[in-house]
């Protein structure tokens, strides 16, 4: 298993790598291990901020990100491409998240940030400015927003991960955490209303926001 801060082509698994995904399973299913390890390079980052956004424990996150691979790798042949399959390996990286965090007697409550606000970024970070200055502000505006997202309480939290952080469409984002896509709606909604109350108070952000409508 590789380190979740391991690069890779497509971070979210959108775009034209969505047919390099298919061409890496059927390559797997068909006995070549290397394929797979491309699979989690290109997925691992996603998997694992999807998974610390659940648990809100980095121990926990990392837990459930090798065993999503783990089962993922096991089920690959159960794959019948009905999903995407980054839709398929995101709903595994949910359930193993929920199984942690239930699990956990003494959890770190979601309505809480107690993770730092880095565990939800991108690893390795952006590369250096040649302003620093200008690359201040980008890693503390990343710091502000991650807070923010951190304090979302649960039910919200994976919405918006899954729809803004990751941009999974609103049928993907209701499919993966089994809901009902006026539920994903709603819920995002009121995770984007409690993000800009929060941002607020750090930025200036437009009153449109506030009617913005969900796609």
């Amino acid at each position: 298993m590789t380190d979740h801060q391991a690069e890779k082509p497509n971070s979210n698994g959108r775009g034209p790598g969505v047919d390099r995904d298919a061409e890496l399973v059927t390559a797997v299913i068909q006995g070549d291990t290397h394929a797979f390890d491309q699979l989690v390079r290109r997925h691992e980052r996603r998997i694992y901020r999807v998974a610390i956004a659940i648990t809100g424990n980095e121990a926990d996150a990392e837990e459930a990100l090798q065993d999503t691979f783990f089962k993922a790798f096991r089920g690959l042949g159960d794959f019948r491409g009905a999903s995407r399959f980054t839709t398929w390996l995101t709903r595994i990286a949910i359930n193993e998240a929920l199984l942690r965090r239930r699990s956990r007697k003494s959890s770190v409550s979601l309505d809480h940030p107690g993770i730092s606000a880095e565990a939800l970024l991108p690893k390795p970070l952006a590369s250096w400015y040649a302003d620093p200055e200008k690359r201040y502000a980008h890693v503390e505006l990343q710091r502000i927003v991650n807070e923010a997202i951190l304090q979302l309480p649960d039910i919200y939290r994976a919405v918006f991960v899954l729809r803004d952080v990751e941009a999974l469409s609103i049928a993907e984002t209701a499919e993966a955490l089994n809901l009902k896509v006026p539920a994903v709606k709603s819920r995002l909604l009121r995770a984007r209303l409690m993000m800009r109350d929060r941002l607020s108070q750090h930025l200036a952000l437009p009153a449109t926001l506030t009617s913005e409508v969900i796609p």
